[in-house]
C-alpha cells in the first residue's frame, strides 16, 4: 500500500543550502513520490565543511522535529538514507583520521577530570573579557544540541541493558527535568535565550551555526542512532557530563558579570550542580556495567570520548579565532 506523502505544517523552515549536496537534498525531499538520486560526496570534500555538515544535519532532524514542507514518511526514505550514509562514512573517516588509536577509556577520562589551571577554552574566555554579544553568540552555536538536550542520547537506551540502562536512564531522567515540564533542560536554555534577547524556537537560528558547531551535534546524532555505535554514544555522554560541570561553572559567572539576571542564569547553574553528580554516575554506574557485559565495546567508548573532544577542541578554536580578530563567531551577524 502506498504513503501519501504530505508535507508537515508547523514544522521548523529548512535551512538555506551551502553547497552541492545541502542543494540537491532541498530540492529533493521536497517532491512527491520516490526521490531522485543524491549526489555521493565528492573525492576529497572536506568532512568537516559546510555543506557535508548542514546536509547531515538536515538529514538527522528529519527524525528529530522534521521540516516545514518535508513530509514526515521521508525519514526512512531509502535513498536519503543512502545518502546519509555516504555522508556518515565520511564524516567517520575523517574522525579516525584525527583521533588514531585512542588511548584507554580510563586514562582519557582521567585526563578530563584534571582541569588546567591555564585553561584557554570558549568558557575561560568569556568569563575573563567576553562581551555580551560573544556571549549571545555562544548560545546560538550551542542551541543546536541544548534545545534538544539529552535526545540524541535516549537513542541508546534501548541499546543498553541492566545497571548501565538504568543509571543512563536515572540521568536522562534529571535532563528531562525530574518528570517537570518546567524545569526541562531545553525549557531552561531556551527561557536562558529569552533573557539574552535571543529568539528561542527550536531551529531558529540554523543559518547562522557553521560547521563547527553542527559537527558536534551531528556526532551525537550519528552514535545515538546507530546501534552499532552505542559504546561510542556512552563515551560521548560520559566527556559531556566530566566536563561539564566547571564550564557551567564559569559561564554562569560570565553571564552574572554581564548583569544578566536570575531566568538567565538558571540554565547552567541548574548544570553545575546536577552534572557533578551525573558524572560520578555514567562513569560507575553506566560505563563500568556496560564493559562488564559487553567488553569489546570499550575502544568505542574510548572513541566516543576523543571523538568529542576533537570536534568540541574545533569549535572552540573556531570561536576564539574570530573573536580574538574582533570578528562574528557566526555566519552572519545576529539579527537586531
Amino acid at each position: 500500500m502506498g504513503v501519501s506523502l504530505r508535507a508537515e505544517a508547523g514544522a521548523v523552515a529548512a535551512p538555506k543550502a551551502r553547497g552541492e549536496l545541502s542543494e540537491a537534498l532541498f530540492s529533493a525531499w521536497r517532491t512527491q513520490g520516490t526521490l531522485p538520486r543524491l549526489p555521493d560526496p565528492a573525492p576529497g570534500v572536506d568532512a568537516f565543511g559546510e555543506d557535508v555538515q548542514l546536509a547531515l544535519y538536515a538529514c538527522y532532524e528529519l527524525h528529530y522535529r522534521g521540516f516545514d514542507r518535508v513530509p514526515a514518511e521521508r525519514e526512512w526514505d531509502p535513498e536519503l538514507l543512502r545518502f546519509r550514509g555516504a555522508l556518515e562514512s565520511r564524516f567517520l573517516d575523517a574522525m579516525r583520521e584525527h583521533i588514531g588509536s585512542p588511548a584507554d577509556h580510563r586514562e582519557l577520562l582521567g585526563e578530563l577530570l584534571t582541569e588546567p589551571p591555564d585553561g584557554t577554552g570558549a568558557s575561560h574566555f568569556l568569563l575573563k573579557q567576553g562581551t555580551l554579544e560573544q556571549f549571545r553568540e555562544y548560545v546560538v552555536h550551542r542551541s543546536a544540541y541544548h534545545l534538544k538536550e539529552a535526545d540524541p542520547q535516549a537513542w541508546v537506551i534501548p541499546r543498553l541493558r541492566g545497571h548501565a540502562k538504568a543509571a543512563l536512564v536515572a540521568i536522562e531522567f534529571d535532563e528531562y527535568g525530574g518528570g517537570r515540564g518546567e524545569c526541562l533542560h531545553a525549557r531552561l536554555f531556551a527561557e536562558m535565550m529569552d533573557a539574552l534577547g535571543l529568539d528561542p524556537a527550536y531551529g531558529r537560528y540554523a543559518d547562522w551555526i557553521p560547521a563547527p558547531a553542527l559537527a558536534v551535534v551531528n556526532m551525537m546524532s550519528l552514535f545515538g542512532l546507530h546501534r552499532a555505535w552505542r559504546g561510542a554514544l556512552v563515551g560521548q555522554f560520559a566527556t559531556v557530563e566530566v566536563t561539564s560541570s566547571p564550564g557551567a561553572a564559569r559561564l554562569a559567572a560570565a553571564l552574572e558579570r554581564l548583569g544578566i539576571g536570575p531566568a538567565g542564569l538558571r540554565f547552567y547553574r541548574e548544570h553545575i550542580e546536577a552534572d557533578a553528580v551525573h558524572e560520578q554516575l555514567v562513569r560507575r554506574e553506566v560505563i563500568d556495567p556496560l564493559l562488564a557485559a559487553e567488553p569489546h565495546l570499550a575502544q568505542q567508548v574510548a572513541f566516543g570520548i576523543a571523538a568529542t573532544c576533537l570536534l568540541e577542541q574545533r569549535l572552540a578554536d573556531h570561536l576564539l579565532s574570530a573573536w580574538h580578530r574582533g570578528q562574528s563567531s557566526l555566519r552572519a551577524p545576529l539579527p537586531v
